[in-house]
């Protein structure tokens, strides 16, 4: 609610950076925009990543579900996640024109797909004992000290299938009334698909099964259809539809990643601006800002030849960058309201509810930032250590670096132009 309200405030592709830059104090308002502008650009290019990488390995999974003498190996998985993400890259270049017409398919089939996929669960996979689903916990392979620490530190996989509410503001430029409408698409993705979630989550928790050997699968889900229906083809439909789900799911991310690296490259925020900055008069597009999106996860998965800590660095990154975006912009506005600051208008407000709202936000921004920078395991090795929190600061450390020995007499912040356009007029 805190993002939609500010996203109506100001409806732009910059997001999170540019309303740091509009609400922050004036003395601080450049670095504190800089700063979160690549925050969220570090976030949304390691989510692409992350997708691009599960829709590999769940490719893989299909074929092991059909062949299972086939053993996946990294480099295969890397060359799978290096296809999906040029050919979905391509669909956000060359086919940009009919992203509503997918977006449209794809909320048809979400809806529509949910039905036959829990009811199906519900007729045919083993039912798990209620007790077991609702009092029984326990630290499956973590080794913490309590279960609920475990449950603490397991919730960040969670966290990151619900970092994208603000994926829809970085499209404001190209929405009709994007103060209204924009707003109303982020809160109405939550209020619909929050009970269909819920209910996903239930059906799943009665049908797992048992859950040690679910979590020895690649894919638990997988593993879950394969318990229900016992039978490869009736796996794979399944399994299909959740992976269609997951690119359409992802080509609309690469459009939300790459107007958000073009608009801070229009600020003059990043290494390269003036080639990342430019739209494609044929394709009406920042196809500069797409081949970025793309040569990054490509860059990571090449890095997941060597050990597999690489993607797992891009899912933690993903979620310490994009709420340290919402502490840092979520901050600056609960400031005003602190102060008593007059506010820009906004067409879908919180009124009087506003710095109650924000206060909550801002708490949990807090709470999901920290928790993201633990590791999934008590004893910790190499491997399992959740090495963002190093990355995190040696990326934050590099742009510091360049700001001020380079794109400081540059970057002025979107808030600067915004007060000249408005002066203009």
């Amino acid at each position: 609610m805190s993002l939609a309200e500010m996203a109506s405030m100001a409806p732009t592709a910059g997001g999170q950076y540019h309303w740091a830059s509009e609400f922050a104090p004036p003395s601080a308002q450049r670095f504190i925009s800089y700063c979160t502008g690549w925050l969220s650009t570090i976030a949304w290019q390691s989510v692409i990543a992350t997708d691009c990488y599960i829709i590999a390995g769940i490719i893989q999974a299909l074929i092991h579900v059909n062949h299972d003498t086939y053993e996946p190996a990294r480099w295969v998985t890397t060359l799978i996640t290096i296809a999906v993400v040029i050919a979905l890259a391509a669909f956000n270049m060359f086919a940009a024109s009919h992203l509503s017409v997918a977006e449209g398919i794809f909320a048809t089939f979400h809806v529509f797909a949910f039905v036959p996929v829990v009811i199906s669960l519900w007729v045919m996979a083993p039912t798990t004992a209620t007790y077991d689903v609702f009092f029984n916990f326990k630290d499956h392979g973590g080794g913490w000290p309590s279960t609920e620490l475990a449950a603490l530190v397991g919730q960040v996989s969670c966290m990151f299938v619900v970092i994208g509410s603000d994926s829809v503001a970085h499209l404001s430029e190209e929405v009709e009334d994007a103060a209204a409408i924009v707003p109303q698409a982020m809160i109405w993705s939550d209020v619909l698909n929050a009970p269909l979630a819920f209910t996903m989550l239930i059906t799943y928790c009665f049908s797992i099964g048992d859950i040690g050997k679910a979590l020895a699968s690649p894919y638990p889900f997988v593993y879950v259809f394969q318990n229900a229906f016992q039978s490869p083809g009736a796996t794979s439909g399944f399994t299909v539809v959740i992976l269609i789900l997951l690119v359409m799911i992802t080509i609309s991310a690469i459009a939300s990643t790459a107007r958000q690296a073009f608009a801070f490259a229009r600020d003059n925020g990043l290494p390269f601006s003036s080639w990342i900055k430019q739209v494609n008069k044929r394709y009406k597009v920042p196809v500069n800002a797409i081949l970025l999106t793309a040569a990054f996860t490509i860059m990571l998965s090449l890095l997941n030849i060597v050990s597999t800590v690489a993607i797992n660095i891009a899912l933690s990154l993903s979620t310490v960058a994009l709420m340290a975006t919402c502490i840092f912009s979520i901050s600056c506005v609960t400031l005003k309201r602190v102060r008593k600051e007059p506010l820009p208008p906004a067409r879908w407000s919180l009124g009087k509810y506003g710095l109650a709202v924000n206060m909550m936000a801002l708490l949990y921004s807090l709470w999901s930032f920290f928790w993201s920078m633990w590791p999934s395991q008590y004893h910790i090795t190499a491997a399992t250590f959740n090495w963002s929190p190093v990355l995190f600061v040696c990326l934050m450390f590099f742009a510091c670096v360049l700001y001020f020995a380079d794109t400081k007499r540059r970057y002025e912040g979107p808030a600067v132009r915004v007060q000249t356009w408005m002066n203009n007029g």
